[in-house]
């Protein structure tokens, strides 16, 4: 498990949401004396993370979905925990900001923010007792599989699919 794993699985202890699904990631937020904010932003752009001092505020984009907003909160968080932020000249301010960039998996800080999000929204043993129950019943296709995770974890049905990869929990076909 690398680190952004096991700040998640940390933090889901420390806040009592280890076994809550989905996790309530705005109580994560504030427990980290966070303020999360609904901002209309450009359509490129997911949230953003500002830090002066002792004020952390966490933006979303409000033009998203919730299931999106859901992860850009728990990718911010990512930052929070994981990184000291990209500096800002603005009075020792410091701003990550997460967009198109976020998911291409070139940037380390990126990659480590997606692994926390996917820890702290899915955490792993939760996916995989949940997904082998249900990989049991041939019946059911991978694609309702996915789809009934994804409702009951409230995320999006392409961030469970690459969760369910990631954990090599994907039937093969």
């Amino acid at each position: 498990m690398g680190k952004a794993e096991t700040e998640a699985t940390r933090l889901l202890a420390e806040t009592g949401q280890a076994t809550e699904v989905p996790v309530n990631v705005e109580a994560i937020a504030k427990h980290l004396d966070a303020q999360v904010v609904e901002e209309k932003f450009d359509r490129s752009v997911s949230g953003m993370l500002y830090r002066d001092g002792d004020h952390v505020v966490i933006g979303v984009n409000s033009a998203h979905v919730d299931r999106r907003r859901r992860f850009t909160i728990a990718h911010e968080i990512g930052h929070l925990v994981l990184h000291k932020g990209r500096p800002l000249v603005l009075d020792h301010v410091r701003v990550n900001f997460r967009d198109a960039n976020s998911s291409t998996a070139s940037d380390l800080e990126e990659i480590q923010a997606n692994a926390f999000a996917a820890e702290i929204l899915m955490p792993k043993d939760q996916v995989i007792a949940s997904a082998r129950k249900l990989l049991e019943d041939e019946a059911m296709t991978e694609s309702v599989v996915i789809g009934y995770l994804a409702q009951g974890f409230d995320v999006s049905e392409q961030a469970m699919e690459y969760r369910l990869i990631n954990l090599g929990l994907r039937r093969q076909v």
